[in-house]
């Protein structure tokens, strides 16, 4: 087989700017556009419709061990910093929203209880060089990590409130600082020892961090520099030093935080939210598609929600003519969501070229790997 058509080395030649038999693909969708994917295939499970789409990337993740993550009365979730979380419904689907914030109001250290801090060692990495080398044997690009982890100012204002958090990067609240400093630990330590127990074998991390609204940035360079840029140059660093790179989340317009992100060395920006025109692909590429990836695109509050199939398929042929060669990862901005359209969503894989069109029993027999619709506390917290 031509090394070019196996997942893992599309998405390095993609990287490397040497070409590919077709565009990259990365799939993102909410449980209930997954189920609707499934069922208009006839699939069973999640392996298998990744499988149909071509997204080219699948995920190792440790096993957790660490203190019981309570389901209460009300029904809500605990997560790993003692917040809770509870499905908020709506017609069509469900999301979870923080319900109960532990760290609200607290403006004093002595005040803080560490005690729900957590830490890498609630995860066993056991598992961890064995899922990679399937993957890899199996032709994914192999990828750990998820767009919840590190990030800094919504996750915590999960846990905070989102006015107190933004607040406090601009007064050094102590309190936050703290508990930013516990989070970075938490997740520089467990992507150190998933990519050390990998032996080599992960070719990319993944982490997020929502520097951007629909319009602008939600902070200013000056608190950028001081808080986040130490934090993600020192974890940059140590993902290089095993041979990976590093994918990041970003919703919004991030724009003016690029040039600092690529010298710090930010290998893919995902998402790519084009939501204002400095956003728009083609201007991203012209500024900074000599130094940086990107990943998304494809946007789910338009194209991809209100358009029609032609829009989309348009939308498409003009990022492979923007691409011919690499440097981006085709997929949707956000998870695509509920009330797209699915012919919509179709559109976009086979302009990609990336749809399976034949769907046999190699595809229906496979079993789910890590690749489940389940609750993943790391991606939501």
């Amino acid at each position: 087989m031509n090394d070019k058509r196996t997942p893992r080395r599309r998405v390095l030649g993609a990287m490397a700017r040497t070409g590919y038999d077709r565009i990259p693909v990365k799939h993102e969708g909410t449980p209930e556009v997954n189920k609707m994917l499934m069922e208009h295939f006839g699939l069973s499970n999640m392996e298998q419709l990744l499988r149909v789409v071509g997204d080219d990337f699948r995920y190792v993740e440790p096993v957790y061990c660490g203190p019981e993550l309570r389901t209460f009365p009300d029904g809500s979730i605990e997560g790993y910093f003692g917040e809770r979380y509870k499905y908020a419904e709506f017609e069509a689907g469900r999301y979870l929203e923080a319900c109960y914030l532990p760290y609200a109001g607290i403006n004093r250290l002595e005040d803080l209880d560490r005690s729900h801090f957590p830490g890498a060692d609630w995860f066993d990495y056991s598992a961890i060089r064995r899922q990679a080398e399937r993957l890899q044997e199996q032709g994914f690009a192999v990828c750990c990590g998820t767009a919840g982890d590190m990030d800094f100012i919504n996750s915590i204002a999960r846990a905070r409130g989102m006015e107190q958090v933004l607040m406090d990067l601009i007064d050094d609240n102590p309190v936050y600082l703290a508990i930013m400093e516990a989070r970075f630990n938490f997740f520089y330590e467990m992507h150190r020892r998933i990519l050390e127990a990998a032996g080599g074998r992960i070719d990319f991390t993944h982490v997020g961090e929502d520097l951007g609204n629909q319009r602008g940035p939600m902070i200013g360079m000056a608190v950028f520099e001081k808080h986040f840029a130490p934090k993600y140059g020192r974890y940059f660093e140590m993902v290089h030093s095993f041979g990976a790179k590093c994918m990041m989340h970003m919703c919004g317009c991030v724009v003016k935080f690029l040039p600092r992100l690529i010298e710090l060395g930010l290998d893919v920006y995902d998402v790519v939210q084009p939501t204002v025109p400095e956003m728009d692909i083609a201007r991203l590429k012209e500024q900074f598609g000599r130094r940086l990836n990107f990943c998304g695109s494809m946007c789910v509050q338009s194209t991809l929600a209100w358009g029609k199939p032609a829009d989309v398929e348009r939308e498409v042929r003009r990022r492979l003519d923007l691409f011919p060669e690499g440097g981006l990862i085709l997929g949707p901005t956000h998870a695509i969501q509920v009330g797209s359209p699915l012919e919509n969503i179709l559109a976009m894989y086979r302009a990609a070229g990336s749809m399976c069109e034949q769907i046999d029993a190699s595809i229906l027999d496979i079993q789910d790997g890590n690749a489940g619709d389940k609750i993943n506390l790391a991606k939501l917290f």
